[in-house]
């Protein structure tokens, strides 16, 4: 097998985990990436068809809910049916939604692939996915490593949005974006059934830093039996409910709003598309140093006050913006305090949740609680563009947000402190 000589050919320099861990990003870096597109094609879609701007960000936010809806029963597929198998499949069908937009012609087709297809399918990897892979291969390190998996979200957009944008500003159809990112989604397919083990003992390891093998994770439970037996389970602690509602507010204040309006507000307020896209990058580029620093401080700090720092910050940053003057330095203000922030409260929720769960159940119960993000995020979505239609700006999206945020850093201090700890590694 390909996979056990390459790990016994590594074996003196290099563990297999980090392989794995680089293929995680690079799948999870497409994800964000297919995800981010919507966000450059709103005023193309307004421009070309005449749709209002609340029908469109109504498919974005039908594929945001299923996103998050996805996770605890993506994270059951793959204990059940093993995590090749199902990002190949995940893959296979973000290919058919985007390639098929392609060819949408009324609202109710976008629905279909931007909502329905895409949400399935990017909710079938991307939160959980990284949780699982870290769960499944280290035994230390990780919170770093999942600070690194989750920074991959920012980095699809820093790939992904300035080339997208620089298409659609060349004057091209903006069916080409859609097939930009359909044909990234089937080049990702050779690599994983390449290279991707379902776990260590496959290669002949155990888990990075492990001195046993370990299979805790292996069932042959029913997915949906078994998601909703986490929900079931984590239901009854008030800290799951805790991390739920903060989570809901990462997604609104987030992906929700930033990730799906950030480039439409910016050209409501007389900035180019590309200039605005650039912004995007830039706070790319900082949440990755946000994201892989807080990864690296919930392995040593209570997690519990690093996201009250993390959402303190970010709903200042969100209350500040829509009173600046949108010149270089108010702007560059913002896109630096809000993009170290922009996912770093997701390696603290996931120790939490781990501390609290165990590793055998916490990817189920946080794909759950990424439910809950995903939720939120599709509330902002879509009630940020029936704002902009209402209002004609989005003052008041944005102070929604930022209020929400100050409410969720108190709430934050009111979780438990762990329960069920982790081994000591």
């Amino acid at each position: 097998m390909f996979r056990r000589r390459l790990a016994a050919a590594l074996e003196n320099r290099l563990h297999y985990a980090w392989v794995v861990a680089a293929l995680t990003f690079l799948t999870l870096l497409v994800v964000a990436g297919i995800r981010a597109t919507p966000a450059v094609l709103i005023v193309p879609l307004e421009k070309n068809f005449g749709w209002s701007r609340d029908q469109i960000t109504l498919a974005v936010s039908i594929g945001l809910a299923l996103f998050g809806l996805m996770g605890p029963f993506a994270a059951a597929a793959m204990q059940r049916f093993g995590l090749r198998r199902t990002m190949v499949a995940a893959l296979l069908l973000l290919a058919a939604a985007m390639g098929g937009s392609a060819f949408v012609t009324t609202p109710l087709g976008l629905i279909l692939t931007w909502g329905i297809l895409a949400g399935i399918g990017t909710g079938t990897m991307a939160m959980v996915l990284g949780v699982t892979v870290v769960n499944r291969w280290f035994d230390k390190n990780r919170g770093s490593v999942l600070g690194l998996l989750t920074a991959s979200t920012a980095t699809g957009s820093l790939v992904f949005l300035p080339l997208l944008t620089w298409f659609i500003d060349r004057g091209d159809d903006w069916r080409v974006v859609v097939y930009i990112v359909a044909g990234a989604a089937l080049a990702l397919i050779a690599l994983v059934l390449l290279l991707m083990p379902e776990r260590p003992a496959e290669v002949g390891l155990f888990r990075y830093g492990a001195t046993h093998a370990d299979t805790s994770d292996a069932t042959r439970a029913n997915p949906l039996a078994a998601a909703f037996g986490a929900l079931a389970t984590a239901s009854k602690s008030g800290t799951f409910w805790l991390l739920f509602a903060t989570f809901f507010v990462c997604g609104l204040s987030t992906n929700g709003l930033i990730g799906t309006h950030m480039i439409a507000f910016c050209a409501d307020n007389g900035i180019p598309e590309t200039r605005a896209a650039g912004l995007l990058m830039l706070m790319g580029i900082f949440d990755i140093l946000g994201t892989t620093a807080s990864g690296w401080l919930s392995d040593r700090y209570d997690s519990r006050v690093l996201l009250c720092v993390y959402y303190g910050l970010r709903g200042l940053s969100l209350l500040y913006l829509p009173w600046s003057d949108f010149s270089i330095g108010s702007l560059g203000l913002f896109t630096v305090f809000y993009g170290l922030d922009w996912i770093a409260t997701v390696p603290p929720t996931v120790r939490l949740t781990t501390d609290r769960f165990g590793p055998q159940l916490s990817p189920l119960v946080y794909g759950w609680i990424g439910a809950g993000h995903q939720l939120g995020a599709a509330t902002a979505a879509y009630g940020a563009g029936v704002l902009r239609v209402q209002t004609n700006h989005y003052v008041e999206a944005f102070l929604v947000a930022g209020a929400a945020c100050l409410v969720a850093a108190v709430m934050a201090l009111s979780i438990r402190r762990n329960t069920m700890a982790l081994p000591a590694h």
